[in-house]
């Protein structure tokens, strides 16, 4: 099932997406919120009629970096031994078609495609045999970075953390299990020219491996978001580019960058 978050006529809502055809699809809104018992209310509204949301609100993004060898070489890296997590604040999420703003302080503003986890229950110290248990389902994200501030200021809270920086969307996929999320395409093109092509195959440290290591440290909570890393192929942006990440059997999200102002 296909869950997306959204708003019409001043109201926000989930709905299940229905149909294959883009210009055909429907929402079925949702009774209740996805993350406890709900039911399908029969009332459908097209999805052209609404507007996407981010399709959760996490109280926390948790991202991983480096966890592409090639992406890790491309930028002079080593690759790290064990998961290497850094954090998105939740004023960092914007959802499908809304503006990445440039931000003032950067000139050099690059894309990264990446499969995101979208957690479904309360959990901390999670065993490996468990964490399917724990996943709600999987969406598309661009963990935006300002990569000349990410080299100057050796920490990444500003330079990954930064308003817009963490689009999610177009809807969180659930019907994605374990073992078919661990072998994805990932892509991203800019104003259609393909930048980034891989697949969650490539990952140096599993699903498993990353949701194992952050629950030792730390609760998460329904509708956190755990990044998992992007393939080689990153690269600048700039003011009225067009972005697009698309991942096998998820869906495409698309924004632009625009000027902060």
């Amino acid at each position: 099932m296909r869950i997306a978050r959204f708003s019409i006529d001043g109201n926000v809502a989930f709905g299940a997406v229905e149909g294959d055809k883009p210009d055909e699809l429907v929402l079925d809104i949702i009774k209740g919120i996805p993350f406890a018992e709900h039911e399908l209310s029969g009332t459908k509204v097209p999805l052209s009629k609404v507007r996407l949301l981010p399709p959760v609100l996490p109280n926390k993004v948790v991202a991983f970096g480096r966890n592409y060898a090639e992406h890790a070489r491309e930028l002079g890296n080593e690759v790290p031994d064990a998961p290497f997590a850094f954090f998105k604040p939740s004023t960092s999420v914007i959802g499908p078609g809304d503006a990445i703003q440039y931000p003032s302080f950067s000139a050099d503003l690059h894309h990264e495609a990446e499969l995101a986890v979208v957690i479904g229950r309360m959990c901390r110290e999670v065993p490996r045999e468990r964490v399917r248990d724990v996943i709600f389902g999987y969406t598309c994200a661009n963990d935006v970075t300002a990569r000349d501030v990410q080299k100057r200021e050796k920490q990444w809270a500003r330079a990954k953390g930064f308003d817009t920086s963490c689009p999610l969307g177009p809807w969180v996929e659930t019907g994605l299990d374990l073992a078919r999320a661990s072998d994805l395409t990932v892509q991203l093109t800019v104003n259609g020219e393909q930048r980034q092509l891989g697949r969650t195959s490539e990952m140096i440290h599993s699903i498993e491996d990353l949701i194992v290591n952050i629950t030792e440290a730390m609760t998460l909570l329904p509708g956190d978001v755990v990044l998992t890393g992007t393939p080689a192929g990153v690269g600048p942006l700039t003011v009225g580019d067009e972005v697009a990440v698309t991942i096998e059997g998820i869906g495409t999200l698309t924004n632009k960058v625009v000027k902060r102002g």
